[in-house]
């Protein structure tokens, strides 16, 4: 199991979001659904469920994060520069723990789950991967989005 391209994929989503005004964060530009900051939740909270939640294994975040940013959502109250960084830490702190939790055994238990994309999930290793290409795309949103808040 390899989360590398993650681990990858998230510093590029906070070099994104460093570059960026809290406005341009938080705007909802159109043609779009969301914003940049929900992008960025999203694809924390996704991992925590396909591959914590499946596997039965309590999760890394919080509740009420799950709920904000969960799929079927959406902003419902600007981002603040306090939940961004929040956000930052939990990007890379959250796998830094999975790569330990995976390493110590704690996923040996899976309930599969078919994805919207229709990709179905029978083990952590399919989790792992399907996240990968999930937050890619997730991050290549965020990218669109940066180039609409600055048209």
């Amino acid at each position: 199991m390899n989360i590398n391209s993650t681990i990858k994929t998230r510093e590029n989503f906070i070099h994104l979001i460093n570059g960026m005004t809290l406005a341009e964060l938080n705007e909802i530009p159109t043609g779009f659904n969301n914003n940049i900051v929900w992008n960025f939740g999203h694809v924390i909270v996704t991992q925590q469920l396909l591959c914590y939640k499946l596997s039965g294994q309590d999760m890394l975040v919080s509740g009420e994060l799950v709920e904000k940013y969960r799929k079927g959502t959406k902003p419902e109250a600007p981002a603040t520069s306090k939940e961004i960084e929040e956000l930052k830490i939990l990007a890379l702190s959250t796998l830094e723990s999975f790569k330990n939790d995976f390493m110590a055994g704690h996923f040996k238990e899976f309930n599969e789950y078919t994805t919207s994309f229709g990709a179905t999930l029978r083990n952590i290793s399919e989790a792992v991967e399907f996240n990968s290409i999930h937050e890619g795309m997730h991050l290549g949103y965020a990218m669109a989005q940066r180039k609409a808040v600055r048209a």
